[in-house]
C-alpha cells in the first residue's frame, strides 16, 4: 500500500485514467468492427464514425496516432475496394 498522499492520489489516478483508457479502447473495438462489418449505403457513416472515434483516442492519448493511422488505412482500403 502506497504510505504518502501523493502517492495515494495517484492510485485514485491511475485507476480513474485505466477505467477511461477501457472504455475507450472498448469503444474503438467495436467502431471498428461494425465498420469493417458494414454493408451498403450505410458502410461509409460507418467508416467516418469510426475514424471519428480513432481520432479521438489519439488526442485523448489512448492510442498511439501510427496505431490509429494504420487502422484508419486500413478501413479507407476496404471501403474502397468494396463494390
Amino acid at each position: 500500500m502506497a504510505n504518502t498522499k501523493s502517492a495515494i492520489k495517484r492510485i485514485r489516478q491511475n485507476e480513474r485514467r485505466r477505467l477511461r483508457n477501457r472504455a475507450m479502447r472498448s469503444k474503438i473495438r467495436g467502431t471498428v468492427k461494425a465498420a469493417r462489418a458494414a454493408e451498403g449505403t450505410a458502410r461509409v457513416a460507418v467508416v467516418l464514425e469510426a475514424i471519428r472515434v480513432l481520432d479521438k483516442a489519439v488526442s485523448k492519448g489512448v492510442i498511439h496516432r501510427n496505431t490509429a493511422a494504420r487502422k484508419k488505412s486500413a478501413l479507407a482500403r476496404r471501403l474502397v475496394a468494396a463494390p
